[in-house]
């Protein structure tokens, strides 16, 4: 199967967008190449469900296609104003469940077809513990761990996504990673992280 074209173009995200906002098919194309799989990923590791993930990135990608004609290059990266709509949407959903709806870790995972190999199964239990984990630590902190260690964004980035200074962001990450330690320490066992 070969990639079209337009997956691969150089352009900047501001170039892109840009075109865009001219009219220019490819390059929205090429823009929701590059950028779908980043705010998928974050928005599910924010959230912990994939369905609910999916909505909040096509949900996000939207408002970016209709900012378009307004960009103003240089002022933000895109990404970086991608992120903070992701958390800023992911975090209204979190609030309205709250409101009533069944708790996320209530409803049973549905049976996996793939073959059931201890690794994967060990790999599972990893994954699971951390979003439990994430799952756990307040909102912010959250927000600044999964943009930290996850996203691999900088201390600077993840200031201007959260609306907060340097300082708080190392604040958060690192009270987010102390309470994670502390929450994954119980299982390292079963997790398979025995010391020798």
């Amino acid at each position: 199967m070969t990639m079209p074209l337009d997956a691969h173009d150089d352009r900047s995200d501001d170039a892109l967008l840009a075109a865009f906002a001219r009219g220019d098919r490819a390059a929205a194309r090429a823009l929701t190449l590059r950028l779908t799989p980043r705010v998928l990923a974050h928005a599910a590791r924010l959230l912990g469900n994939r369905a609910e993930a999916e909505d909040v990135a096509q949900e996000a990608l939207l408002r970016l296609w209709r900012q378009a004609p307004h960009w103003r290059a240089g002022e933000a990266r895109v990404t970086t104003w991608l992120y903070r709509v992701v958390a800023n949407l992911c975090i209204d959903r979190q609030r309205r469940a709250r409101g009533g709806a069944v708790a996320l870790d209530a409803v049973p995972e549905p049976p996996d077809p793939a073959p059931d190999v201890p690794a994967q199964m060990q790999a599972r239990a990893r994954a699971d513990a951390l979003q439990a984990a994430l799952g756990a630590l307040p909102e912010r902190q959250r927000q600044a761990v999964v943009l930290r260690h996850l996203e691999g964004c900088t201390n600077p980035e993840i200031a201007e996504i959260m609306d907060t200074t340097v300082e708080a962001v190392e604040s958060l990450t690192t009270r987010g990673r102390r309470a994670l330690a502390t929450a994954l320490a119980a299982r390292k066992e079963d997790l398979g992280h025995v010391d020798d």
